[in-house]
Order: structure tokens, then sequence, then C-alpha cells
């Protein structure tokens, strides 16, 4: 039940008064989801490409009213997944605002002794209520470092010194599982979590208690828990307790986009590229599409660990050099719009090296710049393969097949090119969504891929010096 921040009641009376009543954090999400799912509002906005396989399993796992573990690669969503699902809160909920109290207390149902003694203390006119937002209602932890005492808790010594008896909730300093009573926890890397924590986390899972050092404070823990994981640690023997796996309700597995323009999609959204301003990017499609066709490559690489997986960031950071270095030409020759070519690729080793793990026993002493070239290759093979199957670039081959020499480089000026190509082919148009009769920047950009193409299939040489390239029959 959602109530308008104008007509917040400030008192338990007027909380009673109003007709709130209170659930448990799975069933307002429940209630919410059910709501808007049926609505046919946007569930999940942002995520791209998981409506026939993640989503569903989401849905599902939601109305069951499971606690969720995201298993999956590097750079799958699924923090953003879990993080999406605060949407299913309530705007605000209403706590009981007393002093000496941790927790966000249910004001109809407290569940530590001292809320409950105030309440029985105290008239409900007395008894004062504040909001809790649904943005403060969702906390996460990475598991690597993490503590018993910052999850569960841990015994306060200056608490037990004024008299209080260890065994007692009041001795306890609150971690921040409890202090999320009533909304959501997730733990990110669940393998990586120490055992100690995983049978805390047992406890609270399974019984929805606290045990600390020993001691177990019952209490009736609302709290929706979600986890993350990469399969290789999580099948992993002995990384993750049985007894924890076994209380997990659902395990909704994530993918990498299954196509290429997906791929695409997700890169340009995520990458919020500025292309406007004193210095405008025009992107052509051939080259976003070279630029994921790269990360598709070391996706399925032998050089490449593909347990430990190849990131979405991997693409955001190259087509933001590839954007990056497009600008500069433009600022420093003064061309616009700055269109990306295939020579300011070449610039990806600073955007790239890092970000790839590589497998020791397939890489074979090769470096990752060497392996990252090799990548780049194949993507542009790739991705210029198709466009001759689709389009057919003949006509575009015999220009260069009649001894032109073109040199090229990503500061090379693009009228340079239109001077030693001066009819621009029928196909051209056809083939790029882009319009290369209209501007010199475009065209070089379209030769530099044609080029680069011809080359991938052996139909022309390359020579390389001093940071520019030579193509030649």
């Amino acid at each position: 039940m959602n109530i308008s921040t104008t007509d917040r009641p400030a008192t338990l009376d007027e909380l009673q008064a109003s007709g709130w009543q209170s659930k448990s954090v799975k069933q307002e999400i429940r209630d919410n989801f059910t709501r808007m799912l049926a609505a046919d509002e946007i569930l999940y906005p942002g995520i791209i490409g998981y409506d026939d396989t993640v989503i569903p399993e989401i849905n599902i796992a939601l109305l069951s009213g499971h606690d969720m573990l995201f298993l999956g690669e590097k750079g799958q969503a699924k923090s953003r997944l879990m993080r999406s699902l605060v949407q299913f809160l309530d705007e605000s909920i209403p706590y009981l605002d007393i002093p000496g109290v941790a927790l966000h207390e249910d004001p109809l149902h407290p569940i530590t002794g001292t809320a409950q003694r105030f309440l029985a203390e105290h008239a409900a006119d007395e008894i004062p209520i504040a909001w809790w937002p649904r943005s403060e209602r969702y906390a996460e932890r990475l598991s690597p470092g993490t503590k018993f005492a910052d999850v569960i808790g841990e015994i306060d010594p200056s608490r037990l010194t004024g008299g209080v008896s260890m065994g007692s909730e009041e001795a306890l300093h609150f971690g921040l599982i409890p202090r999320m009573h009533r909304g959501i926890f997730a733990m990110n890397e669940l393998p990586e979590l120490d055992e100690l924590v995983q049978v805390g986390l047992f406890n609270i899972l399974e019984e929805r208690d606290v045990q600390i050092r020993g001691y177990p404070i019952r209490f009736d823990l609302d709290i929706f828990i979600l986890f993350s994981a990469n399969p290789s640690t999580y099948n992993r023997s002995g990384k993750v307790i049985p007894q924890l796996k076994d209380r997990i309700g659902s395990i909704i597995q994530t993918h990498y986009p299954r196509e290429r323009s997906q791929g695409i999609d997700i890169m340009q959204q995520e990458a919020a590229a500025d292309l406007d301003g004193d210095y405008p990017v025009q992107v052509p499609y051939f080259m976003a599409e070279i630029i994921e066709e790269i990360t598709q490559q070391a996706r399925n690489s032998k050089y490449i660990d593909q347990a430990s997986g190849v990131s979405a960031r991997f693409s955001l950071a190259n087509y933001r050099a590839m954007i990056g270095s497009a600008r500069q030409r433009s600022i420093v020759l003064g061309e616009t719009p700055a269109v990306p070519r295939i020579s300011d690729l070449g610039h990806l080793y600073a955007s790239s090296l890092g970000k790839l793990e590589l497998d020791l026993m397939g890489s074979h002493q090769m470096s990752e710049s060497q392996i990252l070239d090799a990548l780049i290759a194949e993507a542009i093979k790739s991705v210029f393969g198709q466009y001759v199957e689709h389009y057919g670039l003949e006509q575009i081959g015999e220009i260069f097949s009649k001894g032109v020499r073109i040199e090229v480089g990503d500061m090379l000026p693009s009228s340079e090119y239109a001077e030693r190509l001066q009819a621009v082919p029928p196909a051209w148009e056809k083939a790029f969504e882009v319009n290369a009769s209209d501007s010199d920047a475009v065209r070089a950009a379209c030769v530099e891929f044609v080029l680069a193409g011809l080359y991938s299939i052996d139909h022309i040489s390359r020579a390389q010096k001093h940071g520019k390239v030579r193509y030649e029959i």
C-alpha cells in the first residue's frame, strides 16, 4: 500500500487509522510486480537480449517468493538486474522512529525486544513513525574482504562493560543484513565469501536468526536476499557450502548477447557517448559492428580464458576509444563530422589490455597485443564477409584491382582519400547506411573498411610504416 507523501501518518495511531497493513518484503514485491505485469509496464528498463531467457525466470522467482542467485560470467548485467528489483518495492514504508533501535522496525510487528517494550509502555499516539524510501532499502556487498561482523554483526565490548549480558540482543552491534530487515540485500561473488560468513547466511535463510560467537539471537528477520556468482567458481567443489546452495530458491542463469545486433544495442546504450557538441561524431554502423565483433571473437578465442569471460565493458571501452580517436582527428584537422575509421582501431590497445585474461595453455607465448591484433583482423574479416555476401562489393574490388595505391592513417586528412578515389561506386550507396558521396570523412571510413576487408580475404597486400598503412595490389 503506497501512501502519498502529503498524507503520511506520523504516529502509530495515525498509521492504524490510515488502514495501512503490514506485509513481508517478498509479498510487497510480489504485489507490486503483479500489478506492473498486468498493466504491461516496463519491468526491467535498459535490459537487452533477455526477454525470452532470463526475464521469465526472474518473473517466476518473484512470484514464487524465492531468494535468487544470478549465475553468469562478468559483464552480463547481473548487478544491474539485482538493483532493478528495487522498483518493485513500495515508494516508502513506515517504521518505528524510536531511540535505541538499529532496525527499521515494522510498527505493527516489531522483532527486537527494545521496540516491543517501547510499544508496551507507550500509547499509540506517543509512538513516532518515520518513512523508509525504496532507494534506501537495497544494499549490496562484494564478497572478497567481507567479514562476519560486516554483514552479520559482532558483540559490542562497550555494551558488555555496562553490564549487558553477552547472550542478549542488547550486546550486539548489527551488521548490514540485519540492518536491511524489510529490505533487499545482495551479495556479489558468493563463492569468494568466507565459509564462516556463508554459515551465517545459511542460518538467516533457514532460521531467519542471527548467531554471533555461538550465541543465537532469535529474530524473525524479513529480508529478500540475492546473490551473484561466476559459474566456474560456483560449481567448483568446496567454494560454496552445500547447505547454503540448497536454501537458494532460484538460480537465474545469465548469458552474453546471442546476436551481434543486441550487443551493439547494449554497447551504444551503456557507452552513453556524447556524439554532439562542437566536434560531432558520426559512427558508421559497420564500425560499431566491428567493435562488437572483436568482443564476440574474444569470447570464442582459444587464446582467451573463457571461464573468466569477456565483459561487455570490453566493448564499451573500445567503442569510446574509437570515438575519442576520431574526435581527436576532427579537432586537429578541423574536419566535421568526426567519422571513425579502421585506422582508429590502432588505439584499442590502451582500452583493451588488461581486460582479457589469457589462456596460458592456448596462447602459445603470444602476447596480449598480438592476440588483440588477431581478434581485430578476424572481426574485420567477419563483418566484411557479410557485407560482400549481402551486397556484393565487386565494383569496389575492381577499382582497387587497377593498381590504385592508398595510404591510410588515423591522422590523415579525409580529403587525401577523396583525391585517390574520385568516383563513388554505386555499390557503396546501398551497402552503407552513410552517404559516402556527400562527405569526405564518411568516404574515408568506407575506403578503409573496404581496404581492410580486401586485405583480410587476401585480395590486396598491406605495408605498415611509421603509423601509416599502404594498401596495394
